[in-house]
């Protein structure tokens, strides 16, 4: 299965209120396949040795470098940490300490080093992990499927998950009798009998995936016909099951097709959620609380007023945002002095409490590199 820790927003608000010199930030490109690990282990190592020698070059003291180096030394010689990754990497990494986290997006590789984190990419993976769950259920039996955008459908173990009704209620077959003192007369039978035995089954499934899904944000879908699906919708305790679902008996389905059939249902989702995402902004903008200019925009996050920020995950601007005014200072290039004005717009809007939507330029209110709905001008 994928491993994943996508980060709440508290982990990002504790990333984002780090500053202090040398802050690293590294992405990488990595595959779940633990065959494939060593090869992610040689380009942080190529990563590492580019960031040492930006805080070279900037006149880094000796110490922190030393410090920084063998922070991330132990992280690429921790053996098990490397056999169990996703399709992206984030790390973030300071003399005193390193946070990772496991991500479901593919992300581009990148290496950045200031005083400060770089949060843009992470943030895309918190607004649109492209990842999911499948749940395909039937009668005769029930497995738990994870994909992601483009890759191969994963099988989750699930311990202790029923493998069909009968074993849920502990029967040899749904259609024999069990004992109930309080359903007709002492007897379970019948049409209705096999729906209590269903939700029965219904809620051993939901008991045994909790520990498993426990901490999660990733939308789960579930692939089943009626009446199971609106059995196990009665009884579900995970938050973020859809209100789509792949219809029919998912027994003879093989697992990609189940997987091509959630990515549309996915595609579906987001695409709503950005249309709404928009139409705010559209009205915003009517009533004179929307800003799309670089500088206003970087102004208003500085003085606290930035309430809904958009910016386009691939744009990249080097320069300096002035503490106090938050007048800009662009730059030609990007070391360990300057930082991504965008990135940092992007967190003085978190520090105060804003949405983030981290989209591709497509998806970007003005076609610009930000835009922001404010609580107040500025």
């Amino acid at each position: 299965m994928l491993h994943t820790d996508i980060p709440t927003r508290d982990d990002v608000d504790t990333l984002a209120a780090v500053r202090r010199h040398p802050c690293v930030s590294i992405y990488l490109s990595t595959s779940p396949l633990p065959q494939e690990s060593d090869k992610a282990r040689v380009e942080l190592k190529n990563r590492l040795a580019e960031a040492v020698q930006q805080l070279r070059d900037a006149g880094t003291d000796k110490g922190p470098i030393e410090q920084l180096q063998e922070t991330l030394d132990d992280l690429i010689d921790d053996s098990d940490f490397w056999r169990s990754l996703s399709y992206s990497l984030a790390i973030f990494a300071t003399p005193v300490g390193v946070r990772t986290f496991r991500l479901p997006n593919r992300l581009s590789g990148a290496v950045e080093v200031s005083d400060r984190f770089y949060l843009k990419p992470l943030l895309r993976a918190v607004t649109f992990p492209q990842a999911a769950f499948v749940l395909a259920l039937a009668q005769n039996s029930v497995r738990l499927l994870e994909i992601s955008a483009d890759s191969p459908v994963y099988a989750v173990s699930v311990p202790g998950l029923p493998s069909n009704v009968a074993d849920a209620v502990g029967l040899e077959s749904i259609s024999g009798r069990t004992q109930d003192s309080h359903i007709m007369g002492g007897r379970i039978q019948g049409a209705e009998g096999q729906k209590v035995r269903m939700r029965q089954y219904a809620r051993a499934i939901d008991r045994a995936l909790r520990p498993v899904l426990s901490g999660l944000n990733l939308p789960l879908i579930l692939a089943a016909a009626e009446p199971l699906a609106g059995i196990h919708r009665s009884v579900n305790s995970y938050p973020n099951l859809t209100e789509a679902i792949i219809a029919g008996n998912p027994e003879e389905t093989p697992d990609e097709d189940l997987g091509g059939a959630a990515r549309g249902i996915l595609d579906e989702l987001y695409a709503a959620e950005l249309t709404e995402l928009k139409d705010r902004m559209a009205r915003r903008a009517a009533h004179g609380r929307a800003v799309t200019d670089l500088s206003d925009v970087a102004r208003a996050a500085t003085y606290g007023a930035v309430e809904t920020l958009f910016v386009d995950i691939d744009q990249t601007v080097p320069g300096l945002v002035d503490e106090e005014t938050g007048a800009l200072t662009l730059s030609e290039e990007d070391d360990a002095v300057t930082y991504g004005v965008v990135d940092e717009i992007l967190r003085r809007a978190l520090l105060s409490g804003a949405e983030i939507f981290a989209v591709r330029a497509d998806d970007m209110p003005g076609g610009g590199a930000v835009a922001a709905g404010v609580r107040f001008m500025v």
